[in-house]
């Protein structure tokens, strides 16, 4: 008579051996296909930079006439930089959210934190560098970039053809993202338009070039129209601003130490005396009858427009 149960003690155990092997097969598995993966990556990448280059090589053929998208490449012409030197850009956790802190709006978080709110100005860089994206000077192509240095010693570049926000409110939120993530993409584009990249800012600057500091205090008072005509036309010039309410900006890397006023200036207004002496240097007019930003090299053209348009100004007034 058969048991219907089996007898205790007596149960045939299970070999686990075939199970660690099937593990191990799987892990290695899994490696192989990572590994696998990551050469596939690799060669997408590859495929992509060559791509690019092929790109980048046949773009000036497949230009047609008309208004550029960006300002056109003006490698053979001397160009400006400018950096922004000190400039407030500092992100606090205020409440649950971080917030680029401004005196305005963290007056109170500022106090309690034991630092003083009227150092903390993000408004100056935003006019500076409107006055100097949305300048003639960089709309005829001759900025050749736009470097941020801020109190904490984060250095990022501006690309030329960016168009920086108008309100406060948006500068804030990109400032924001941009020192969170370090950097701004185009949408749908993989270019980026604003990059944290690494110290010093020297080292971006083109061997030709003369760094120049702007300070209040400077003894060396100059006329900037006189000063930037008896630079060669060969050399790029390099103009440190300081972006802070307070304090000077340091004279590590900079070769001439100078004031364009008796009066002390706001960083934006600086820039627009520079942008101003620099676009009579270059002879850089406006838009003419619907054409694009001219290169004028004819005085008496020039002249003889500027007399047209006071003229046609006055008959209007009258």
């Amino acid at each position: 008579m058969t048991r219907i149960f089996g007898m205790k003690g007596h149960k045939k155990r299970k070999r686990r051996e075939d199970r660690y092997d099937r593990g191990e097969e799987q892990q290695q598995h899994h490696q192989v296909t990572a590994q696998n993966a990551e050469e596939e990556v690799a060669t997408m990448a590859e495929e992509e930079d060559e791509k690019r280059v092929q790109e980048e090589a046949t773009a000036d053929l497949d230009e047609v006439p008309g208004i550029p998208i960006v300002p056109p490449r003006q490698d053979s012409k001397s160009n400006v930089i400018f950096v922004l030197e000190k400039a407030s850009l500092e992100v606090g956790k205020v409440g649950k959210s971080y917030q680029l802190l401004n005196s305005d709006d963290h007056a109170n978080f500022l106090r309690r934190n034991g630092k003083n709110p009227a150092d903390y100005r993000p408004d100056i860089a935003h006019q500076a560098l409107l006055a100097i994206l949305d300048s003639p000077l960089n709309k005829a192509g001759r900025l050749r970039a736009v470097y941020v240095k801020t109190e904490k010693g984060v250095l990022f570049e501006v690309k030329p053809h960016v168009r920086m926000p108008r309100t406060f409110k948006r500068f804030c939120g990109i400032m924001l993202q941009l020192l969170q993530k370090l950097s701004i993409t185009a949408s749908g584009k993989r270019e980026k338009l604003l990059r944290v990249i690494k110290n010093p800012v020297t080292q971006y600057f083109p061997i030709n070039s003369r760094k120049l500091g702007l300070s209040y205090s400077s003894e060396k008072l100059v006329n900037m129209h006189n000063y930037v005509k008896a630079v060669g036309d060969d050399v790029n010039l390099v103009f440190v601003v300081g972006a802070m309410a307070h304090g000077k900006i340091d004279k590590e890397y900079t070769e001439d130490y100078i004031a364009v006023s008796g009066y002390p200036l706001s960083a934006a207004c600086c820039i627009s005396r520079i942008c101003n002496a620099l676009e009579d240097k270059w002879k850089i007019l406006l838009w003419i009858n619907g054409s694009s930003s001219l290169d004028v090299r004819d005085e008496a053209l020039a002249d003889d427009y500027f007399i047209a348009m006071v003229l046609t100004f006055g008959k209007s007034i009258a």
